[in-house]
């Protein structure tokens, strides 16, 4: 069984990895990575008998980290542009 969040984690680097270009598919591989490893640290905390506050602590992150990039995301689209970031410059002031 966890082996299978192991190989989920796995996935969701290759998608993070691969789809780069994309920012929507780039923060739903990021969800996924965050909820593999919660249920990874879940797993570890309550086989050690362990408090259960640091998971706690662990997806408020993640829920920071999945707001502030929706809003990146409505911003991104809210502007005269799409969520692709071919189109983006970055380095341009």
């Amino acid at each position: 069984m966890l082996m299978l969040f192991y190989f989920m984690f796995i996935w969701g680097l290759w998608v993070f990895c691969s789809s780069r270009k994309h920012l929507l598919m780039t923060l739903f591989s990021l969800e996924v990575i965050i909820l593999t490893l919660f249920i990874i640290l879940y797993y570890y905390v309550v086989l050690w008998g362990s408090e259960l506050y640091i998971s706690m602590f662990f997806l408020t992150f993640a829920v920071w980290e999945g707001a502030l990039g929706l809003s990146i995301l409505v911003f991104l689209i809210w502007t005269p542009r799409n969520d692709f970031f071919d189109l983006y410059n970055l380095l341009q002031c």
